[in-house]
Formats: C-alpha cells, structure tokens, sequence
C-alpha cells in the first residue's frame, strides 16, 4: 500500500494508494444510521461507518493529495448538513440513500475543489450528495429501507472532513481530520 516517493530507476512505475475524502456523521446520529444500515444492507454495510463521499479515487502521490486536500479544507467554511428522507440511483445502480437536501451545495463546492488538480479523475456519473444505506442487497430490503425511511430526518453541523486511505487488507481508514477553517458565513 505504500506509496513510492524518492529518486526511482527508469521504467518504475509509482503505485497507486485508494484516497477518500468524506464527511463522517457525528455521535449520536451516526448510531441510528449504523442500526439503519444493518438492518437494511446487512452486516457489511454497517462495517462502514456511516458518512457523505466528497471524493474517492486513487493517487500516486498522496503526499501532494494530501497537501490538496489540506488546503481545500482550509477554505472551506463550516456548513449544515440536513438528511431528508429516501432516494434511489436505481434502476442504474443498486442504491437506497438519504438525500442531502440542505448543505449539497456546499458538498458540490468541495467536490469540485478536491477533484481539481492532483485529485482530477473520471466519473461515470455526476456527483450527487448522498448517504447510502442499502447497496447491492436484495430489491425487497432496498425497497423496504426507500419506504419505511422516507420520513427519515437529522441535521448536523460539518466542521471537519476526513482524508481516508484503504490498507493492504482493503480497509478504510482515517488518515487525518481535517477542520474546515475557511472565513465565517
């Protein structure tokens, strides 16, 4: 997982280290997600600590994609987030998430702030911000998780993000929180 830095030999090729950055959700929200995301993704959803994707890609510098991403943060001010009720990326992709419908222009700005320079990389879709809490399980369990949280709600402040990488065992983990420290609005 290491990433290679230093002087390399001609033809070596720098390998590339998964990189994300996301807002992680505060206790004591985070429980009612992780309980929602058990019971509707099964286990293995709930292993992932529950959070909004900013950007998740690759590097081979992560050195100069941290540096990135500290600078970013660093001008971005302080936001709110609020989840509101249930959407779905099907029939493209197998999704059940809560919309964010308060603060996604926010996530948009940093989004396309990370994504600039050495974090520039393809989508297959636009970004669209979003808390999953059923993916690739059984339509029955997406269609029950779309339903009976519709009415879902909670709103958080976002003062930090975190600047994630996977290990060799292709865990994620947190690198760094990073404090939005950008001008008061």
């Amino acid at each position: 997982m290491a990433v290679r830095t230093g002087t390399r030999s001609a033809g070596a090729v720098a390998q590339a280290t998964a990189l994300g950055v996301v807002i992680e959700i505060p206790s004591p929200l985070d429980a009612s997600l992780i309980d929602w995301r058990r019971r509707y993704g099964g286990e293995q959803a709930a292993a992932v600590a529950p959070h909004v994707t900013l950007v998740s890609g690759s590097t081979t510098d992560w050195d100069c994609a941290a540096a990135h991403v500290r600078d970013v943060a660093s001008r971005t001010s302080v936001f709110t987030v609020c989840l509101r009720g249930t959407g779905t990326f099907r029939p493209i992709s197998p999704v059940v998430f809560l919309n964010v419908t308060e603060g996604a222009e926010e996530c948009g700005n940093l989004h396309d702030a990370l994504v600039a320079g050495p974090l520039l990389h393809e989508l297959t879709h636009g970004y669209h911000p979003h808390l999953t809490i059923a993916h690739e399980v059984e339509e029955a369990a997406m269609d029950r998780a779309q339903e009976e949280l519709r009415g879902a709600s909670m709103d958080f402040v976002v003062q930090k993000i975190g600047l994630f990488g996977m290990d060799s065992t292709g865990a994620w983990s947190r690198r760094e929180e990073l404090g939005l420290d950008g001008p008061t609005l």
